[in-house]
């Protein structure tokens, strides 16, 4: 074997281990274990003492930042950043560190570059034939698709997030609904949802902690319902937000307006589960085309087309 033959299969065992232990870390600690983990008496008074002792972040993530923050400081926009649109979208996702943008913009100017690099050191070490026009084009398209996978994650982090709190916003709603009528204020409510609903889904507990927390704070009610509906992005929470102003303006009962929201979003996620059911077959249509159909017909028309050819045809050509 030659030199390059071997740093190529050495590169290519390196990243299959890695995708390996990658998949290993994924699945060794998945969300049904760790809501087995907070059901327990243990993982239950974490739950509720959450807000007072949160971990720290790993190290490894400070080690992203600290190499990709000097790339990340080229790309950063330096003015008008606090009211992008980029920004919302940092929230939407669920964000809120000084050094995501940073690490967002760096990963886009490194990816930008390493990919095409990656490139020219494969065809380099493989010997790839390759005409300079063609180069040219599959570094420009590496190039910019290193520019916008961190994008495409940023997008798929925040449809995922607005997801979850969709689904678990009647289950809080129910719950606000009972600590209103069992007597607490709705600031109270709020607060005692947050502890509750953690152990069903972290993401939603955290945004009405932080309702809890501006409140504290000496923020008005309309003021904190309001950054919880900019914070999250969903149209389901903005009309909850909105309902609950103006229940507290007007002076109408809480409890009754919560019950018909929650009735009314129940109906939405039933409706949606409906219109996902009801787009398979059209999903199932292409796969079944392309895929299924055409090793249907080899198993069953095979031997029916071998048999004519062995035997139809050289009859056929004799009798002729």
């Amino acid at each position: 074997m030659s030199p390059q033959q071997i740093l190529f299969l050495a590169v290519i065992f390196v990243a299959v281990v890695l995708a390996a232990l990658g998949v290993m870390v994924l699945f060794s600690a998945g969300p049904v274990r760790e809501r087995l983990m907070r059901l327990s008496a243990h993982g239950r008074e974490l739950a509720i003492e959450g807000e007072k002792t949160r971990p720290e972040p790993p190290q490894w993530q400070q080690k992203i930042v600290d190499i990709l923050g000097p790339a990340g400081k080229l790309s950063l926009p330096s003015e008008g950043w606090e009211n992008s649109p980029q920004r919302q979208r940092f929230m939407h996702a669920g964000y809120r560190q000084d050094n995501a943008p940073l690490v967002f913009f760096g990963a886009k100017t490194v990816l930008t570059f390493l990919l095409p690099g990656l490139f020219m050191a494969y065809s380099g070490l493989r010997s790839v034939p390759l005409e300079n026009h063609t180069i040219m084009l599959w570094m420009l398209v590496l190039a910019g698709a290193g520019y916008y996978l961190p994008n495409v994650y940023l997008s798929r982090r925040i449809f995922v997030r607005k997801r979850e709190l969709f689904e678990n916003l009647p289950d809080a709603i129910d719950l606000l609904m009972i600590c209103v009528e069992a007597g607490l204020g709705l600031d109270a409510a709020i607060a005692r949802v947050a502890s509750e609903i953690r152990l069903k889904s972290e993401t939603l507990a955290d945004e009405m902690h932080l309702v809890g927390l501006e409140l504290r704070a000496g923020a008005t009610r309309e003021r904190a319902l309001r950054n919880l509906a900019m914070r999250t992005g969903v149209e389901e929470v903005d009309l909850l937000v909105t309902m609950l102003v103006q229940a507290d303006r007007f002076g109408t009962s809480i409890a009754d307006s919560l019950r018909v929201h929650a009735d009314s979003l129940r109906t939405k996620r039933r409706q949606r589960a409906e219109e996902a059911a009801a787009k398979i077959p059209v999903k199932l249509l292409f796969p079944l085309i392309f895929c299924i159909f055409p090793s249907m017909l080899l198993v069953l028309l095979g031997p029916a087309f071998i048999s004519i050819y062995r035997v139809l045809l050289p009859t056929m050509a004799g009798g002729g």
